[in-house]
């Protein structure tokens, strides 16, 4: 895969993560008081997105999986911080976006190869 391919399949992925999480918003009304709760949600919904796009483009479930997990485990983690007080609930959601970045970038380097 050419590192054009690459950063247009990641660029696809994006943007169906952003689909998932405009679309299906309003499926979780009133969370901004709950922000575990919002992360959460806005995980499922860019998960839902994206496994829909990678099925579209042919992907095995395995290799959607993982890419949810890796979509998922930032928040995940920082939940931690955040349930002892140490983390706001804004840097909870901005922490969480930032690094699912990269850590999306782990399974689509090593399936990559």
């Amino acid at each position: 895969m050419t590192k054009t391919r690459f950063a247009l399949h990641y660029a696809e992925m994006v943007v169906a993560m952003f689909v998932g999480m405009v679309a299906l918003a309003p499926l979780w009304p009133s969370l901004e008081a709950y922000p575990a709760a919002e992360a959460m949600a806005m995980t499922v919904n860019m998960s839902v997105g994206m496994g829909a796009w990678m099925l579209v483009r042919k992907h095995s479930w395995p290799h959607i999986a993982e890419m949810c997990a890796a979509m998922a485990a930032p928040f995940l983690v920082l939940l931690i911080p955040y349930g002892l007080n140490l983390i706001s609930g804004d840097t909870l959601m901005l922490a969480g976006h930032l690094l699912m970045f990269p850590a999306m970038l782990v399974p689509m380097l090593r399936h990559r190869f």
